[in-house]
């Protein structure tokens, strides 16, 4: 019987821990404010924005007023703690009930590589400790880039570059922009539609600016580098850009007279001087010349075709020119042309055409034997 009392009493003392320490554990868990976000340890780079969303628990069955805080961020870190679009530096939670909350974060660009740790804190005693960790170096710099530093044209053509300017430093920039390009070129730099000579730019911001080049009147085929720079009281960035000039294509067939005019009997032959001259930058080969004359013509070259003619020279070539048989006096048009793959260039000649002298006896035996055959029959019948 007694064994029984005891084996019972136990039994009601193991109960009785159990329960006790059940009723423990859940009074440990229900604190009465809770602080809680998924986001405590995060990886970022240099520059990057973070948003931590924040749930405050109230397990109390009164409304709380809880004041909030972030402690332990590095004086140059800027931060925002909200609530939907306000800023708050406390909410009111009713009972069993979360309000929500964000802290809006800037890691700065000028930062050190680590680890970095903070907390949100409550007036009621609550505490949230947040890791941040900064997996790249910080720079304090400013680049200068474009995705097509070399572009290729003629000497009479302009060059636009598409460039990006990105202030990587924690202020704002204000750069001056300048180039050493060579003696005689024109560089103009624009940024939002209009010519500028400065830009400013915030923290961590970027402007397009396009350069616009414009070779010098005298440039002559070759690869030119044009080097600009952004400059600022704190900070600068160069860039290199290319210029591959490749010359300028250009004929002129002329005389050597600049007289595009000449006179033929018809049926003869008539030589005219022509004067070809390469008024471009760039050798030119494989020059043909040929003619558009009217039917029955016929127009030939002493140097039909020219394998080069270099730039800045000039070649005589002359032309024969033959007229038809049958050509009637008047002015008559034979084109005169000149072409390579490159260029080409023609001329008109106005051809004033004769008729023939012998033509001009025959004309007058025929009026003549017409007056004296009207004679002999005047003679002859005159007096019947």
């Amino acid at each position: 019987m007694q064994g029984n009392k005891m084996r019972w009493r136990i039994m009601f003392t193991l109960i009785l821990g159990v329960l006790m320490l059940g009723g423990t554990s859940a009074f440990a868990a229900a604190e009465p404010i809770e602080l809680y976000t998924p986001f405590t340890n995060l990886s970022v780079t240099p520059g990057q924005s973070v948003n931590y969303s924040v749930e405050i628990m109230n397990n109390t069955d009164q409304i709380q007023k809880v004041g909030l805080e972030v402690q332990g961020l590095p004086s140059d870190w800027t931060y925002e703690l909200k609530s939907g679009s306000w800023s708050i530096h406390e909410l009111s939670i009713k009972a069993n009930e979360s309000g929500s909350a964000s802290i809006s974060l800037e890691v700065p660009l000028a930062v050190d590589k680590g680890t970095y740790q903070f907390r949100l804190v409550s007036d009621k005693g609550q505490t949230l400790p947040i890791t941040l960790n900064v997996t790249e170096q910080g720079t304090f710099k400013t680049e200068f880039t474009t995705d097509q530093p070399n572009l290729e044209g003629a000497t009479d053509a302009s060059f636009t570059y598409t460039t990006q300017l990105k202030n990587k430093t924690a202020e704002k920039q204000t750069y001056a922009l300048n180039s050493a390009a060579p003696r005689g070129w024109d560089v103009q730099f624009k940024a939002g539609g209009s010519n500028v000579s400065s830009v400013v730019i915030e923290p961590g911001a970027s402007e397009s600016i396009t350069v616009s080049v414009t070779p010098a009147t005298t440039v002559t085929a070759d690869t030119f580098k044009i080097p600009i720079e952004a400059v600022s009281g704190s900070t600068k960035a160069q860039l290199e850009l290319e210029a591959a000039i490749k010359g300028s294509y250009k004929l002129e067939l002329t005389t050597p007279t600049g007289l595009i005019s000449t006179d033929i009997t018809a049926g003869d032959e008539k030589k005219v001087e022509l004067l070809l001259k390469n008024l471009g930058t760039s050798d030119l080969t494989d020059i043909a010349l040929t003619a558009a004359t009217p039917v029955d013509w016929v127009v030939t070259f002493d140097n039909k075709e020219i394998a080069e003619l270099k730039a800045g020279e000039s070649k005589t070539i002359t032309a024969t020119i033959k007229a038809s048989g049958k050509a009637i006096a008047g002015d008559y048009v034979v084109s005169m042309n000149a072409s390579a793959p490159e260029a080409s260039s023609s001329s008109e000649f106005r051809v004033a055409v004769k008729t023939s002298v012998l033509w001009g006896w025959l004309g007058i035996l025929i009026i003549a034997a017409v007056f004296g055959a009207i004679y002999f029959l005047f003679r002859k019948y005159g007096r019947r």
